[in-house]
């Protein structure tokens, strides 16, 4: 189990991803099964975090025959602080995922710089932006706009960088796009099965 970098006080990274996505779409409740999907852990994983934050009062729950719903608990003291340290620490996948879900022409797209460092365990402090690279040919007028949304929610500049598919494929001629293939990156949008 990986520690959380973003967020030290809690003990892993997947607690991190769970507790953002719930509180980062308060209105929305979600199966055990989604939420392993979602944050990419093994769901005997997350039903055991799932029950410790129940128990905690953090998340509520719902059972529907052997289906088992969870939410945020936005009724907590602790609610508005919470769900504003999460969006600092682990909001911009929650976020930026749910804002290029519905752009037409997105391969993928990744988060890279800094964050994604601290994403995937390295030391250092919270950055200050999130840095975004959009592989496709999706509209930049509105992928401006969505950066310019997701700024809104996440309190942080997000800088978004759009390349087409035939130049992130050949990405060893491009110095930038060879930097960013070489540290670490957290995929946001696109299948992750696919090669692009």
């Amino acid at each position: 189990m990986r520690k959380s970098a973003l967020l030290p006080i809690l003990r892993s990274q997947t607690q991190g991803e769970l507790l953002a996505w719930l509180y980062l779409h308060p209105e929305d409740e979600f199966t055990v099964g989604e939420l392993a999907a979602q944050t990419a852990s093994d769901i005997s994983t997350v039903s055991r975090e799932a029950s410790r934050f129940v128990e905690a009062d953090f998340l509520k729950e719902r059972r529907q025959g052997k289906l088992r719903f969870l939410r945020a608990n936005t009724d907590s003291i602790i609610a508005e602080p919470l769900t504003r340290l999460l969006t600092a620490t682990y909001g911009p996948v929650a976020v930026i995922d749910e804002a290029l879900a519905s752009v037409d022409g997105i391969e993928k797209a990744f988060i890279y710089g800094s964050w994604a460092a601290r994403y995937h365990g390295e030391s250092g402090p919270i950055p200050n932006d999130v840095d975004v690279l959009v592989i496709g040919n999706a509209d930049d007028d509105e992928l401006f706009e969505i950066a310019r949304r997701c700024e809104s929610q996440l309190g942080r500049e997000v800088n978004l960088h759009r390349t087409t598919t035939a130049h992130w494929k050949k990405a060893a001629e491009d110095k930038f796009l060879r930097t960013v293939q070489s540290r670490p990156m957290v995929q946001v949008a696109g299948d992750t099965s696919t090669g692009v």
